[in-house]
């Protein structure tokens, strides 16, 4: 009898450590954060650790070693790939919004001094302001992205 309850246990943790994974993952893809991959990557290693019938507090510990051996190795090629990155463009790695300044986009609604339009970059809608006192920007016009302030970000005309 002991045994059945034990057998049902251990599902149950497998279940809970793929559950852990996914959340993780997907809270990664979100967020693009490392550790919530090299914390996803460890739950496998609780997961391989419960199908072994490894003891709960066990199963944490190696969970935790795994997650931490994860973060070790990850963030070295990272930091090695968000430096070719840079190298490729020919300056310092920009992320998040910083890597908006300087990208060309479309303008999909005119952009009028003082008035906010809205602009496309790589598929996505952004609210834009222009800061040319005297020029209007005119939909399917290309503009330059120079400066971004929460989600508005500010362009001025591309001249080719």
């Amino acid at each position: 009898m002991n045994k059945d309850i034990l057998i049902k246990f251990e599902k149950k943790m497998v279940l809970l450590w793929i559950i852990f994974a996914v959340v993780l993952l997907i809270f990664e893809l979100l967020t693009q954060s490392v550790w919530a991959l090299c914390l996803s990557i460890g739950c496998v290693g609780g997961i391989i650790t419960a199908l072994l019938g490894v003891p709960i507090v066990w199963e944490s510990v190696i969970v935790g070693l795994v997650s931490m051996i994860a973060l070790c190795f990850i963030m070295p090629q990272i930091k090695i790939w968000l430096r070719r990155h840079a190298d490729a463009k020919g300056g310092e790695a920009r992320t998040g919004m910083d890597a908006l300044l300087g990208r060309r986009c479309i303008v999909t609604q005119e952009i009028k001094p003082g008035m906010m339009g809205r602009v496309q970059i790589d598929g996505d809608s952004w609210q834009a302001v222009t800061n040319m006192s005297d020029t209007i920007i005119r939909r399917g016009a290309e503009a330059i992205v120079i400066a971004y302030n929460s989600i508005i970000i500010t362009v001025t005309p591309y001249n080719s």
